[in-house]
């Protein structure tokens, strides 16, 4: 290329180097992301405010829809009545601590007008949330479906000890059963 000649245009950036020597920068047109997240949290010190068969299936409803509205689609959300599991791919512009934000904060506002009889109910302040492999994925959704039989002989604590430990993440019990 001559100097002050104008590169041709191809599929990306064309510019020139400090030597006047034409570069194309290649650009992807799209970006591509596939990250599984499993969040679990429970109600403030796990009161049973989910009790309810039906309003909890409501309320996994309602929590996997804001899932959906945030572009983080749940596969599937499941618990018992003092906690929830939820399987999410995470969306390419959401970060974990904000969509654990949102999902929070909504689902406590919808709870509340629901459910005139548990006007001071709240989540937990903290939360589990692992990273899963999609070769995890299904053996996951069947734990999640199968939360009632699962707590029969595990308490929501020890659970989330069992977790903490297979996933090598360290948890601090003064700060973890709010």
């Amino acid at each position: 290329m001559r100097r002050g000649q104008t590169p041709t245009k191809r599929s990306g950036i064309s510019f020139h180097d400090s030597k006047n020597r034409a570069t194309e920068l290649r650009v992807m047109p799209q970006s591509l992301v596939q990250i599984y997240v499993h969040i679990i949290y429970s109600t403030k010190l796990r009161c049973p405010y989910l009790q309810d068969a039906a309003f909890r299936q409501t309320t996994h409803g309602y929590l996997a829809g804001i899932c959906r509205n945030l572009e983080c689609p749940a596969l599937i959300v499941g618990g018992v009545a003092d906690h929830v599991h939820i399987l999410s791919r995470l969306g390419k512009t959401m970060d974990v601590a904000d969509l654990i934000r949102d999902l929070k904060r909504d689902s406590s506002k919808w709870v509340k007008g629901e459910q005139k009889s548990v006007g001071d109910f709240h989540w937990q302040a903290g939360y589990g949330a692992f990273s899963i492999s999609p070769g995890h994925v299904e053996a996951l959704k069947q734990y999640i479906a199968n939360q009632e039989e699962h707590h029969r002989t595990e308490t929501f604590q020890d659970e989330l000890r069992r977790l903490c430990r297979k996933y090598g993440v360290a948890i601090d019990e003064r700060y973890a059963w709010d």
